[in-house]
């Protein structure tokens, strides 16, 4: 199976609170379901994945924010939670 490159945005703009949530979330994974049960065992362990208002498939790193995100992100090759970097699983 391939790995695809996903960044998934929220609708809530409130997620400002969480570091670095208000930009969106950088996974690598097997399908966008895969990315979303991720994010829901590493990034919203407390509370459910909040509605997503846009995700880009196999996304081109270099177009995302470079004043926030770029500096702020795990290497984008290997599977699991890119960005915001706090939320990479160093152990695969």
């Amino acid at each position: 199976m391939k790995l695809h490159r996903y960044w998934i945005g929220f609708s809530d703009r409130q997620l400002a609170h969480h570091e670095g949530l208000g930009y969106g979330v950088g996974v690598t994974a097997f399908s966008l379901d895969d990315a979303v049960r991720m994010l829901g065992q590493q990034v919203f362990k407390e509370s459910p994945v909040p509605s997503i208002e846009r995700i880009i498939e196999d996304v081109d790193v270099s177009s995302l924010d470079p004043n926030h995100v770029l500096p702020n992100i795990a290497p984008p090759v290997f599977y699991g939670v890119w960005y915001p970097s706090a939320f990479m699983k160093w152990d695969r």
